[in-house]
């Protein structure tokens, strides 16, 4: 989310490494370099949950970390997700569901995040013994400060104007997936004016689209609004 980094100053930082998730994703196949996947995953994990868990550089009070849900492999052990603030992002299937079909017309299930994201919002809730907080797109686009407000309080993170807005153009900690996704994000300034996107889900995704479905109504109950 840009409008969170807009906001990061001296004492704050961020990062868009998507965990542990990215290196091991791009690169799950077992012959890669000839070290077993399960191997490298754990080895990436090591280092990378090490790094997002640490220290924090520049005597910065704050690290900003945006995480894929569908990164989060299995095969890597989440235990350390209780060492850091968890808030939970979530979107309307429907218009996930169309947008993703622009890059891929063929989407699985597990490509789509939503199962893995109510199974960590699961764990998060367990590991903490409380409900960690909930924001849904349309909400924060209808009415970004108060969302956005509303996201400081429960986090215990100061708002400011600055969230708001956004220098245009590509950030350094855009990531790998920039060039994929992030065309129109680095044409804008600020949040644009909400509105539906939702066209036709394919009768060949239905029922996918219903298990999504499914896991978005488990959050969506839980939102700051």
């Amino acid at each position: 989310m840009p409008e969170f980094e807009a906001r990061c100053h001296a004492k704050q930082t961020c990062t868009n490494r998507h965990v542990v998730g990215a290196a091991q994703y791009l690169h799950r196949d077992d012959a890669f370099v000839g070290k077993p996947a399960g191997y490298l995953c754990h080895r990436r994990a090591v280092l990378i949950v090490a790094q997002l868990t640490g220290p924090l550089p520049n005597d910065a009070q704050i690290l900003y970390q945006k995480q894929m849900t569908h990164h989060l492999l299995p095969e890597i052990d989440r235990g350390w997700l209780g060492q850091v603030t968890n808030c939970f992002l979530i979107r309307d299937p429907a218009e996930v569901i169309v947008s993703y079909m622009k890059k891929n017309n063929e989407p699985a299930l597990e490509d789509l995040g939503f199962v893995q994201q109510a199974e960590i919002f699961d764990f998060i809730r367990r590991d903490a013994g409380s409900v960690p907080p909930v924001i849904d797109a349309d909400d924060v686009l209808r009415d970004p400060k108060r969302v956005l407000r509303l996201l400081c309080d429960a986090i215990g993170v100061k708002f400011t104007e600055a969230m708001l807005s956004w220098p245009r153009g590509p950030r350094p900690t855009d990531g790998i997936w920039a060039k994929y996704w992030y065309a129109e994000v680095e044409k804008s300034t600020s949040f644009r004016p909400y509105r539906p996107h939702v066209g036709e889900i394919p009768k060949r995704l239905r029922t996918i689209y219903e298990r999504c479905q499914g896991c978005y109504e488990q959050l969506y109950q839980h939102r700051l609004h």
